[in-house]
């Protein structure tokens, strides 16, 4: 049977007048979508503009849910009452859902965006906070993690299912983890540099983390960032990159 990888971005990262992305030259390119739901980027219009567009274009559609903060884009560390933080997911889950109900679309999978994120994969109560509300909502939903993280530990434990998820513009530390932005060579920026990280992966199964080191690692998705300079010429590499090597793109919702 022929590898299976989705293609996965975050969308609908704008503000009012003001966009981030080209989200219209991305969602073709893609086959599931996290769209931010109002906390770190995102208005009630840009997020049904792009739950439509992900329905016109068969994609999957998942929340990006984050800290209430839109100032740092999400990619502020908060701390947050466990019970607040489990309110404030909900919240977004709620918006998302009722936009994407009237458009004839679903919330299939939840991918934590930024600071919430990184939290959630190193930190089990954060991780479970999580777990909750989006199990409190819908049982059903997935969660894309990363591998062997607490996240997918916390969603496990309690019988939900999680796709694994690779960001290839981001290094890695030995323990499995991001490596922080702050860090010279958190981001990869270099097009040719992704695709042959991505490259390996799928050939040999492994990464080479910010230090050197080898992770193994089986995923299900490839994560790009559609804020990233060159992301829609990107997310062209990766699909040609897949194509080479023999894999099929397929949406998670088609990978269960």
């Amino acid at each position: 049977m022929r590898m299976r990888i989705d293609i996965n971005a975050d969308l609908g990262e704008g503000f009012g007048p003001y966009r981030i992305a080209d989200d219209e030259a991305l969602m073709p390119l893609i086959t599931s979508a996290n769209v931010a739901c109002g906390y770190h980027a995102g208005d009630p219009v840009i997020m049904d503009r792009t739950i439509r567009l992900a329905k016109e274009h068969g994609v999957d559609l998942g929340a990006h849910v984050s800290f209430p903060d839109r100032m740092g884009f999400g990619r502020r560390v908060m701390q947050i009452d466990p019970h607040e933080l489990e309110k404030h997911v909900l919240y977004q889950l709620g918006a998302l859902y009722g936009l994407a109900k009237p458009a004839g679309h679903h919330i299939g999978h939840v991918n934590p965006h930024g600071a919430l994120g990184n939290l959630a994969s190193a930190d089990k109560s954060v991780a479970e906070t999580l777990v909750r509300a989006v199990h409190a909502f819908d049982p059903k939903i997935r969660f894309l993690v990363l591998p062997g993280s607490q996240l997918e530990i916390a969603a496990q434990k309690v019988g939900m299912s999680c796709w694994r998820l690779f960001l290839a513009d981001r290094a890695y530390t030995r323990e499995g983890q991001l490596a922080p932005r702050a860090v010279p060579g958190a981001v990869i920026k270099d097009e040719a540099a992704v695709i042959a990280r991505l490259a390996r992966l799928l050939k040999e199964g492994v990464v080479e983390t910010i230090d050197g080191g080898i992770l193994r690692m089986e995923v299900n998705s490839v994560l790009i960032h559609s804020d990233t300079p060159g992301a829609v010429a990107l997310a062209s590499g990766i699909r040609r990159q897949l194509t080479d090597d023999g894999v099929s793109i397929t949406a998670l919702s088609r990978q269960a």
